[in-house]
């Protein structure tokens, strides 16, 4: 375990620097950041069985995630939204797991591999409205760091602020405003799952099963768990493979991770034994990864917690997986999660809506549709016309038959 003692934490990132006032005695500037507040808990607290409860309203929406005619949606860190999906123009909301500190999931033959804090879970939803949790295996994922009362770091709470400070402002340092007793937060992030058996995640996931193999992301880990045996997964190990892991997508026997630097593809012909084939590296920003044949499309977006100032597409040539190769670029308003179906490419552009492009020339992609007025986060493009949309203000679901006019079958609303 990380341990760490914070007698104060703040941490701002400014993403907007404007000169307010500049005069000969005095220069301030008005900037817009996140605010970290850390939450600490007691261990007894974070260490709690899943349990089942009445439906909920989303308030506050993570990833989906499709198996078996039901969507499963991520309320952050609070648990799992189960949808039942068998009329998808008229979907029901019809309970709700809590799990504590939850943020993904994967499932394999009825079992439902979640988070809970620095543990994982493996809980029977073979019905899932009476989810049956199996096991728990403790201490597999880091936690972020200890207070001097022992009480253990579980997550930040974010808020964007914006003020006036002044030019000659002492914690003002390289675009970051700073106190003492500094320690920067440890992200996480993203997974994606699919084949006979298992169901299919967004591009946002940090979650992924290949066989009986599940593998997960942390900030700079990649973990194996051996699922054979499903009912309690067995850890195989952890390997550090770098800094700022978001994101995680298999494709054939390779993997490939996003971070906030790069994108890293680790051949897994070996499942208990990663290796790393190379390094994609790029400029500092929040990083999906999308892989459809021989091209990976990466997202790059700015942003407080993403620490980058740019918004734009990759397209990479994969063909040769150890060299990697940057083929166009592509700008965007504020890319986020990505999904591909035959050679239409649905792509979330934040607060700025959803687009489609037709990706049949991935030189020269065509811009066919964007639909705005509503967020997006991920979006998962299943191969029966369904597309399966999520974002801060709610669910979406679309018909895709025609992908120059997408038909709204349903939505469930943030309240």
């Amino acid at each position: 375990m990380i341990k760490q003692h914070f007698s104060k934490f703040v941490a701002f990132f400014a993403v907007a620097i404007f000169m307010s006032s500049c005069t000969k005695d005095k220069c301030t500037r008005e900037i817009t950041y996140t605010q970290f507040t850390p939450i600490f808990m007691a261990e007894s607290d974070m260490r709690q069985d899943a349990t089942i409860v009445g439906s909920k309203d989303l308030k506050e929406p993570g990833k989906i995630y499709f198996y078996n005619n039901y969507i499963f949606i991520n309320e952050l860190r609070e648990g799992i939204h189960i949808i039942d999906n068998t009329e998808p123009s008229s979907p029901q909301n019809m309970g709700f797991i809590e799990i504590k500190g939850n943020v993904d999931i994967a499932v394999k033959d009825n079992i439902l591999y979640a988070d809970n804090f620095m543990d994982l879970l493996a809980i029977d939803i073979t019905d899932p409205l009476a989810p049956v949790q199996l096991s728990r295996q403790q201490d597999v994922f880091p936690i972020l760091g200890n207070d001097a009362n022992g009480n253990i770091l579980a997550y930040y709470e974010t808020e964007v602020i914006t003020e006036t400070v002044e030019c000659n402002d002492n914690r003002w340092r390289r675009g970051w405003l700073t106190q003492v007793d500094f320690a920067s937060p440890t992200a996480q992030s993203a997974g994606n799952a699919s084949g006979g058996g298992q169901g299919v995640g967004g591009s946002m996931a940090r979650f992924t099963i290949v066989d009986d193999f599940l593998y997960t992301v942390d900030n700079s880990n990649l973990n194996i768990f051996d699922i054979t045996n499903g009912a309690t997964p067995n850890p195989l190990g952890s390997s550090m493979v770098g800094w700022n892991i978001e994101t995680i997508f298999p494709k054939d026997d390779m993997l490939f991770l996003g971070s906030s630097n790069g994108m890293f593809i680790y051949d897994i012909s070996n499942r208990t034994n990663p290796i790393r084939l190379s390094e994609f590296w790029h400029v500092g920003a929040c990083d999906p990864v999308f892989v459809q044949d021989d091209l990976a499309y990466v997202t790059l977006r700015s942003g407080n917690i993403c620490d980058g100032f740019t918004d734009q597409m990759e397209v990479i040539d994969i063909s040769n997986p150890s060299n990697p190769t940057l083929l166009k670029t592509y700008p965007m308003d504020n890319p986020h999660g990505l999904s591909i179906a035959n050679n239409t490419l649905f792509l979330c552009e934040g607060d700025y809506g959803l687009k489609v492009f037709d990706v049949e020339d991935h030189m020269n992609i065509d811009e066919l549709e964007h639909y705005k007025d509503f967020s997006t986060y991920d979006v998962i493009a299943l191969p029966n016309n369904l597309l399966l949309v999520i974002g801060s203000d709610g669910f979406y679901q679309y018909d895709y038959s025609d992908v120059n006019n997408l038909e709204l079958l349903s939505k469930i609303t943030v309240h």
